[in-house]
């Protein structure tokens, strides 16, 4: 089975150029291909990593994968997808970004030397306006660049000629890769195939008709229900645990539909055919036990994250469902009690009534309070209240940071020590 087959199965493919000569490629040499990504923010989302995914694959099959970093047209803005302009960001912004990225990918991608990450502000940024224009505007035929999808998408709203040129200097990277690295492959996004395209037919122009380059897109990714994947109703998922952390991560994974997960495991997972095959009969006979959404979430986890960060995340579930959450670290804590309800209090020892009511507001009453202390319905860090007298230290536990309430059977609150 070659990687293109492998791709098929998987439902990876969308459109390739020529499928029948890179096919043959694949077999016959180590083949060089990229993936590009503009410095747009300081961290990639679940969205951004599907293509990436497919480059590894690659890397895995023995190719030679590389990451563009787009510096130099980041710098400008890419039209596609956007129903207006994009806001230019400073240079010292773009720079930000690309140092975060390229961190990211570092991660993903090891450093052991089988890819490499170039930037085409290094060659882009050297380009003077009358060789730009000369040497490749006057290789662009206009009429055929309005009729791509991502430029035609937006000329009802109106494009500016910065954004117009996008198309053009995604080209030159291509064929600088092609020249410099023999890269002889672009694999992106469906919204993509428009710019890989006119990267080949220049790769054609200037090298000649026989110059072997090839595109391959990727389906645009819909959940079962119709609705775009990545997006949660906190927004997007990312890759930078700052912003997502890893139990929050996992959990995405952890929550996908039935309907979902065997497509997920396929694209996002290095998992076999035959283990997927497994998992995949699971869903059908056992779909209470969500095995193939558990082993999801490991996998991808650990992929983005690490192992340490998939055994932390299988921490704050269990403690979160069990109720028992004394073993917690800190950095657990932070992570799973991050969008629970949460409360700033001072070491000072009081008690517990008057905590839960005059510190917390966690219980509207001190009647009410009462109540549930006597009724067992409170725990403090894990550990059953039922003495209304008892006292609560805030300094005694988890580094002397947080106080862990459950009232009742699910509803949590997170008071921070300051």
């Amino acid at each position: 089975m070659t990687i293109l087959d492998e791709l098929k199965w998987r439902g990876a493919i969308n459109q390739q150029t020529d499928e029948e000569g890179l096919t043959d490629l694949v077999k016959s040499k180590s083949v060089g291909l990229y993936v590009g990504i503009d410095p747009t923010g300081d961290s990639m989302h679940i969205g951004h990593l599907i293509p990436f995914m497919i480059l590894k694959r690659f890397q895995l099959a023995g190719h030679r994968p590389y990451i563009v970093i787009g510096g130099g047209t980041g710098s400008i803005g890419d039209p596609s997808g956007k129903k207006s302009e994009r806001v230019l960001q400073s240079m010292e912004q773009v720079h930000h970004n690309e140092a975060a990225i390229t961190a990211q990918m570092e991660h993903l991608f090891g450093q052991d030397g089988s890819f490499k990450i170039v930037n085409n502000y290094d060659w882009l940024s050297k380009m003077k306006l009358l060789d730009f224009l000369r040497d490749f505007g006057k290789l662009f035929n206009v009429n055929n660049m309005l009729a791509k999808e991502v430029v035609a998408s937006r000329l009802e709203v109106g494009i500016s000629f910065t954004e117009f040129t996008y198309q053009i200097l995604q080209s030159v990277d291509f064929l600088h890769l092609y020249q410099a690295e023999d890269v002889q492959l672009q694999v992106g996004g469906a919204d993509q195939w428009g710019n890989i395209t006119a990267g080949i037919d220049l790769i054609h122009k200037i090298e000649g008709a026989d110059a072997k380059a090839f595109g391959l897109t990727i389906p645009l990714m819909l959940k079962a229900d119709g609705t775009k994947f990545g997006k949660t109703a906190g927004g997007a998922v990312w890759l930078d645990p700052e912003k997502t952390t890893p139990y929050e991560f996992y959990q995405f994974w952890l929550n996908q539909d039935d309907r979902d997960v065997v497509k997920y495991l396929k694209y996002f997972t290095f998992l076999s055919q035959a283990d997927i095959a497994e998992l995949a009969k699971k869903v059908e006979t056992q779909p209470e036990k969500r095995e193939a959404q558990r082993r999801l979430a490991e996998e991808v986890t650990e992929f983005v994250h690490g192992k340490e960060a998939v055994t932390e995340a299988e921490n704050i579930s269990k403690a979160l469902f069990s109720g028992e959450v004394a073993n917690l670290s800190v950095n657990e804590i932070e992570q799973g009690f991050k969008n629970m309800p949460s409360v700033d209090v001072t070491s000072e020892k009081r008690n517990i009534v008057e905590w839960l009511v005059d510190v917390t507001a966690i219980e509207p009453s001190r009647r009410q309070a009462r109540e549930d202390v006597n009724n067992g319905a409170i725990r403090i860090n894990g550990e059953k209240v039922t003495d209304v007298e008892a006292e609560i230290d805030p300094s005694n536990h988890f580094d002397g940071k947080f106080v862990i309430v459950r009232r009742g059977k699910k509803r949590y609150f997170l008071a921070r020590v300051k």
